[in-house]
């Protein structure tokens, strides 16, 4: 069974624990952690800033880590079809290289089918997402639990199923040591895209297992309407495998798929969700994740670099202490 706790990442191949994480390029050599760490972290902008693939989605992969190097941005959330694009081998090499950790690896999931053949293929697909964030070091595969299928209507036997799959990929994923993360998601997705709505929804699954094993997602664009929102992330403590941000904005476009806005652009009150998430006991990476087709459109760099201000202005601490 995993350690509790989120897992570490790995640079040159050594899993870092849990305190590493949070300690500067310098520290790390010192206890004898080599790679090509970032020259500065600790306290800034950046720190616990992870750039989630998808704020930059016409990027490569090496030119993330590139970007990612060129900000002192220590973390990076990474999507699979870009992964196995650029090769998953190479992308791990160079992350690792990088000295990068990896927050996440999005995304596993969509297993809401009855039995079958969809269904046998679902969770094939799952195994070698699990086998890609282990060879990431990745901290946890975020799981988008899928919809309604085949016009059905029944959401439990569709919630059922989710625990059912759970069951099949649990032991797997603690072979290789992968926290999987069920990720809630706004109601507006739940006929397409994830039956889970609620917070408190996610952790009534995730709660029949070990929460090294099934941890949880809070993402800011999928929770922060809840009323229940305060209660359901204390009763998270201990699950908490990821935090990502995003912002509401109105009116919402045609397609809700690119809906997230930049921090700071919306309706969410981050900090207020950072205290309540920060007071659950999760001190880990916080990815900056926006669908978005006008920013998409822009260079790059320019994204990023409007991503660290306004994560600086929005979702870090009021002060940061001098380095």
């Amino acid at each position: 069974m995993l350690s509790a706790g989120p897992l570490g990442s790995t640079v040159n191949g050594k899993r870092l624990p849990r305190s590493v994480i949070a300690l500067s390029a310098t520290e790390a050599r010192t206890i004898g952690i080599g790679g090509r760490l970032p020259a500065t972290r600790v306290a800034g902008p950046v720190s616990r800033l992870s750039l989630n693939q998808k704020t930059v989605d016409r990027l490569p992969l090496s030119a993330v880590v590139d970007e990612c190097l060129r900000t002192g941005i220590e973390s990076i959330g990474v999507w699979r079809e870009p992964l196995r694009e650029f090769g998953v081998t190479r992308g791990a090499k160079l992350v690792r290289d990088a000295g990068l950790r990896v927050s996440s690896l999005c995304r596993g999931g969509f297993f809401t089918m009855p039995s079958g053949s969809a269904r046998r293929a679902a969770l094939d697909d799952n195994r070698r997402a699990i086998d890609e964030a282990a060879a990431l070091g990745a901290a946890c595969l975020v799981l988008v639990v899928g919809g309604l299928t085949g016009g059905s209507r029944d959401l439990p036997a569709a919630r059922r199923r989710i625990t059912d799959a759970l069951r099949e990929l649990v032991p797997y994923a603690c072979e290789r040591q992968v926290r999987l993360a069920l990720e809630p998601m706004n109601p507006v997705y739940c006929a397409d895209r994830g039956v889970l709505s609620t917070l408190a929804q996610a952790l009534d699954l995730a709660e029949q297992f070990d929460p090294a094993a099934v941890g949880v997602v809070i993402d800011t664009f999928h929770v922060w309407w809840d009323p229940d929102l305060d209660a359901a992330v204390s009763r998270a403590a201990g699950r908490i495998a990821s935090f990502q941000v995003a912002d509401w904005i109105t009116p919402l476009p045609a397609d809700t798929l690119l809906a997230r806005g930049m921090v700071g652009d919306g309706h969410v009150d981050f900090r207020r969700i950072r205290a309540l998430v920060d007071g659950a006991g999760y001190s880990g990476d916080i990815e900056v994740e926006i669908f978005n087709a006008e920013l998409w459109s822009r260079p790059g760099a320019e994204v990023v670099d409007l991503t660290i201000r306004r994560f600086a202005e929005h979702v870090a601490p009021d002060r940061v202490p001098s380095p």
